[in-house]
């Protein structure tokens, strides 16, 4: 059999995903990163997007907002503000929420206390899109 790894997805909320896994890939802020068995310890910051699990021949797919990554002995930590597995994204919803971010991001100023939050929220919807769509 070959070598694992344990893989976790947490959310403040709840813990979204953990099994025995064969490859991690997340979005960090330098651009995509494989996780393998053996990989050398590390902790870094996601950007919002898709991560990738694969086991076997199966590959699951996940929305992620952003957060941290670590990696130590064989254990994956992925700590996302959001995370939804593909196969439970409402994509229509996700577009009512972004239409809703866009609109509300239009009438403020970027110096505006809740821009930053509308924006997150605004990238959060495009992110549930997009993998929502594709998977």
């Amino acid at each position: 059999m070959a070598r694992t790894l344990l893989c976790e997805i947490v959310t403040p909320e709840h813990i979204v995903y953990t099994n025995e896994v064969e490859m991690v890939v997340v979005p960090t802020l330098d651009g995509e990163v494989g996780i393998l068995p053996l990989h050398a310890p590390l902790v870094g910051a996601m950007r919002a997007g898709e991560v990738r699990i694969k086991f076997g021949e199966t590959t699951e797919w996940f929305a992620a907002s952003g957060g941290y990554i670590q990696v130590h002995e064989d254990k994956v930590i992925i700590l996302a503000d959001d995370a939804v597995i593909a196969s439970q994204i409402d994509v229509e919803r996700a577009r009512q929420a972004l239409v809703l971010a866009k609109e509300r991001l239009a009438e403020l100023e970027p110096r505006d206390e809740e821009y930053d939050d509308i924006a997150r929220d605004l990238k959060w919807a495009e992110v549930q899109i997009a993998v929502g769509s594709a998977h």
